[in-house]
């Protein structure tokens, strides 16, 4: 029998029989290491502990304990709880559990909905599942084989993933006990290895695969970890997430709404109109300084623009059209950028022009699925802090570095420390050739290197014409946001026709840097709203100070006092209401407010303001005029300061 080299991860080699399993080789080191093992890794491809081995590679034993694990541990988590789904309701149909960030779902369609109170009986059945500890075994089916088999169940669903699969792909079929379903795989050696620490968390409608026409499945979410101690802290983020969560937040401090006459678009309230013009405010000075000039181009353009920018080839589907009387086919813009290179083109530019930096706070409109809404976090219309950088392919790196210093020292001003950038390199699917592809990923990688800054490499992930940064924020409860992007494009300037005259006198194509700090401004708030939990520091705060007189008589002080914050800057508001000053402070603590002046006669006569700051239990008398001073430091925004 021929022999193969595995390689282990400290670097030892050992020579094992052609088509020795992951299990023997586990034994082969140590019998205790064959009982912790759970699967294995060759190549960097999970695989089954029981699956050969054929051919020379790399190995690593994957035990329960290893951050490799967790995946398996949902998955097969998933895989135990449809089992217990069709053990309490039998002729429930299972459809497709797939592991998840932080957990795993199952679609089923049941015969009657399932309720809240079910998700413990579900739990309750889990565990004894875990407690038989059966094996997982797999097994290759026919195609045929499995169709009858599943058509004797009344598995509807699953015979049409059996049709979908490819000719000649296997088609694999895994055991635990008596229960099974057709799946790709990788599981861990039995159902005991699940362990007692998951948690079913939700119940919610998702229609087959995704498309509104098929029919309506219900959904069951629900995590696992590899201890109770990670799921309780878990568990207590998602406990805390919810307190923070944006929509509430929304309501409670009235700053927007949503509404199915215009599902995904923003109806933005005074106060939440404030909060947005402020990103805004505070972003079009930073650009100022860093020397962008700010522009406006169309929210409607005609579609062969977006034919001959490559937009409409790989973005046609999630793009908004209309045809005009005339029948021209007009798109409302998913993107900036072409508009902005037809701002580059009006009037012929020379390499004495670059860099040439072009900023918009342009609305884009792109089309998600209804099921993908989300709050601020996922819409339809949002506006983009967006702008393109037109410059020679010797300025790429000092501007890009540039870019970086800028994004980070935003990030900090909004209370964003924690910071990770991916790298993201070319897609499949993508314009220009393999070579400016070199080019651009390589200018990028040695902007970022010279700004002194690690990456994680976002394998295949960047944009369609360009490689791309991306700036992942971390917020107050640990919790990873994706924001801001540089990408450098070698292609669309060149599909556009757009050109600068060198040094030598001949026609160039610029490299055009695209680049957006907050992203989406829509998502960015919402992320900012949890980020804070709606404690906005001063200087952001939509309101920043509300006047209570404590009864009537002090209307008149409290009129003054407000006079007085206005005058020095402050969004400011009286609550003159017939009602009581703890259902006053109560209401304004509840909306957020970061300060509460409440003025009675002592106060008047002093002229003094009781100071109630959000969240602390204690206040403050000062005079107003010092109580003005103090605040009027808070006030600013950290770019002012």
């Amino acid at each position: 029998m021929s022999q193969i080299s595995l390689t282990f991860p400290d670097g030892n080699e050992r020579e094992y029989d052609e088509g020795v399993s992951g299990f023997d080789v586990a034994a082969s080191i140590s019998k205790s290491l064959s009982k912790k093992a759970v699967a294995f890794s060759l190549d960097g491809v999970l695989k089954d502990l029981n699956d050969t081995i054929e051919t020379p590679g790399e190995i690593r034993l994957i035990t329960r304990d290893d951050a490799e694990a967790l995946e398996l541990i949902r998955h097969d988590a998933a895989h135990v709880m449809a089992e217990a789904v069709q053990e309490l309701w039998p002729g429930t149909q299972v459809t497709i559990g797939p592991v998840i960030e932080n957990g795993f779902y199952y679609d089923f369609d049941p015969a009657e909905p399932f309720k809240p109170d079910d998700l413990e009986k579900i739990e309750a059945k889990m565990r004894e599942i875990i407690k038989r500890n059966s094996p997982f075994t797999k097994e290759l089916w026919s195609r045929e084989q499995a169709r009858e088999f599943f058509k004797a169940q009344g598995e509807d669903y699953k015979i049409e993933l059996v049709d979908a699969i490819p000719e000649g792909e296997d088609l694999r079929i895994y055991r635990q006990g008596d229960w099974l379903d057709l799946c790709r795989g990788p599981h861990m050696t039995s159902t005991g290895k699940v362990g007692t620490a998951f948690k079913l968390l939700s119940i919610a409608g998702a229609y087959w695969r995704g498309d509104s026409n098929n029919p309506m499945l219900q959904r069951i979410y629900g995590t696992a970890f590899a201890s109770d101690k990670d799921l309780k802290r878990h568990l207590n983020m998602l406990e805390e997430a919810e307190k923070r969560d944006h929509r509430r937040l929304g309501r409670e401090m009235d700053l927007f709404h949503f509404q199915e006459e215009a599902p995904g678009s923003v109806f933005w309230h005074p106060k939440g109109w404030t909060l947005f013009q402020s990103l805004i405010g505070y972003m079009r000075r930073m650009q100022e300084r860093a020397g962008y000039v700010e522009v406006n181009s169309p929210d409607m353009m005609e579609r062969t623009l977006w034919e001959t920018s490559g937009h409409w080839e790989k973005f046609g589907e999630n793009m908004f059209t209309t045809v005009t009387p005339d029948e021209r086919v007009y798109c409302c813009k998913p993107m900036n950028c072409p508009g902005h290179v037809q701002i580059f083109k009006h009037g012929l530019k020379s390499y004495r022009d670059l860099p040439l930096k072009i900023a918009e706070f342009g609305k884009v409109h792109r089309y998600e699925p209804s099921g993908a809404l989300h709050g601020l976090l996922r819409v339809r219309h949002f506006t983009q802090d967006d702008a393109h950088i037109f410059c020679t392919h010797e300025q790429i790196t000092d501007e890009c570095v540039k870019i970086n210093e800028l994004m980070l020292s935003i990030y900090k001003d909004f209370g964003f420390d924690d910071i990770v950038i991916k790298f993201s390199d070319r897609p499949e699917k993508r314009v220009g050739s393999d070579e400016v592809w070199d080019k651009a990923e390589d200018a990028l990688k040695v902007a970022v290197e010279a700004a002194g800054l690690e990456y994680e490499l976002n394998e295949g992930e960047g944009a369609f014409y360009g490689p791309k940064l991306e700036y992942v924020l971390r917020d107050a409860i640990g919790r990873d946001w994706q924001c801001g992007t540089t990408q450098v494009d070698l292609n669309l300037p060149g599909r556009l026709g757009a050109f600068y005259i060198g040094q030598d006198g001949e026609k160039h194509v610029p490299v055009m840097i695209h680049r957006a700090m907050f992203g989406s401004l829509e998502r960015f708030l919402g992320i900012l709203i949890e980020h804070h939990a709606g404690h906005f520091p001063l200087w952001l705060a939509p309101l920043q100070v509300v006047v209570c007189p404590i009864v009537s008589d002090m209307d008149g002080y409290a009129q003054e006092v407000l006079a007085e914050l206005s005058r020095n800057g402050f969004k400011a508001e009286t609550d003159l209401r017939n009602e009581k000053i703890n259902y006053k402070v109560r209401e304004h603590s509840l909306a957020k407010v970061p300060v509460i002046m409440v003025v009675g006669q002592r106060e008047a006569d002093e002229k003094t303001v009781s100071i109630r700051r959000l969240g602390a239990k204690d206040q403050t008398v000062m005079p107003l005029d010092e109580a003005l001073a103090s605040l009027k430091t808070e006030m600013r925004p950290p770019d002012q300061t």
